[in-house]
C-alpha cells in the first residue's frame, strides 16, 4: 500500500472503488494543523471528475498499470481486437476506454492501452492521425481573409472542422486528444 507522497500526476489509484487518473497534485501545510494534499482526478469508466483531500501519509491504493502499445485489427461489438506485436496474442479492449478518440481510430493503428493484471482499464489512441478526407464542400475562391472552416468527412466517418483550402482527397493531420486538424500531409 502506498501513501500520499507516492500520488503523482498522471497515477492511476482507486478512489471508492473507481479507477481514477490524477490530473493535479497540490501539497498544502497550513499554519495551523496537519498538512494535506488536494488531489484532482478523473473516472476512467465514467469521465466523472472528483476532488479529494488526503491528509499528508494517509495510505492510498495506487493501481499497477502496465501499458502496452496494440495493433488495432479490427471492431468486433463493443470492443476493438487488438494485437500484441511481439506475442501475436490477440486482446478485446473494451471501445468505451478510447472515449471520443475512438473516432478517428482505423485499422492497422498502434494503439497505448494500459493494464492491470489482465484487465483493460485505459486506452489511448495516437495524439496524432493522418486521415484521407473522402468528403468535403470546394472552398469559395478568394475567401482568405477569414478564419473560415467547413466541415470535411474522413475515412474512418468521423466529421470535422477544416479551413476553406483543404479539398477532397487530402490527407490532413488530426489531433485525436481535441478532434481538430492540424495540418495537410504532404504526399
Amino acid at each position: 500500500m502506498a501513501n500520499t507522497s507516492d500520488i503523482k500526476v498522471g497515477s492511476i489509484i482507486r478512489h471508492n472503488g473507481d479507477l481514477c487518473m490524477v490530473s493535479e497534485k497540490q501539497h498544502t501545510m497550513p499554519g495551523k494543523g496537519g498538512a494535506f494534499y488536494q488531489v484532482k482526478m478523473k473516472s476512467i469508466s465514467s469521465g466523472r471528475s472528483y476532488e479529494h483531500r488526503y491528509r499528508s501519509g494517509e495510505n492510498v491504493d495506487i493501481a499497477r498499470v502496465q501499458y502496452n502499445e496494440l495493433q488495432y485489427l479490427y471492431d468486433e461489438g463493443d470492443s476493438l481486437v487488438c494485437m500484441n506485436q511481439e506475442t501475436y496474442e490477440q486482446l478485446y479492449v473494451a471501445k468505451n476506454l478510447f472515449g471520443d478518440s475512438l473516432r478517428f481510430l482505423k485499422p492497422e493503428m498502434i494503439v497505448k492501452v494500459g493494464f492491470e493484471g489482465e484487465t483493460a482499464v485505459i486506452a489511448e489512441a495516437p495524439t496524432f492521425v493522418e486521415l484521407l478526407i473522402t468528403r468535403s464542400e470546394p472552398g469559395v475562391k478568394g475567401d482568405t481573409a477569414t478564419n473560415s472552416m467547413k466541415p470535411a468527412t474522413l475515412e474512418t466517418g468521423a466529421v470535422i472542422r477544416v479551413p476553406l483550402f483543404v479539398n477532397e482527397g487530402e490527407v490532413i493531420k488530426i489531433d485525436t486528444r481535441t478532434g481538430e486538424y492540424v495540418e495537410r500531409v504532404k504526399g
